[in-house]
């Protein structure tokens, strides 16, 4: 695969020289590299990651990873419906957990 940069920061911005090693990974590697992958389109990367953090309850890290979703095309509509499956799959706590920051972010926008 050829090196791509998207100018990927938000390790930087967390971080900055505090973890460096972090910060690469995230950066150049998560979402320089992986993120960039053409065999999944990053909507689908979204759903993917949303749905792994929804099950294991990472509600810290869905606050970035669902309002990423929405500006990789997933609509509000979508990520509840997708929430919801994810309910019942994943225990309902986590499943609450999931729209309940799914629903301060659409709040928080309006």
């Amino acid at each position: 695969m050829a090196e791509q940069n998207t100018g990927w920061t938000g390790g930087q911005k967390a971080f900055g020289d505090f973890a460096p090693g972090l910060v690469h990974y995230t950066d150049k590697i998560l979402f320089d590299e992986v993120w960039e992958r053409e065999a999944l389109a990053k909507r689908d990367r979204s759903l993917v990651t949303i749905s792994a953090l929804t099950a294991l309850g990472k509600t810290d890290q869905l606050v970035f990873h669902l309002d990423y979703a929405r500006q990789n095309g997933v609509t509000d509509d979508e990520l509840k419906e997708a929430i919801l499956q994810l309910a019942f799959y994943t225990g309902w706590p986590n499943g609450m957990a999931a729209m309940t920051v799914l629903k301060n972010i659409v709040e928080k926008e309006n």
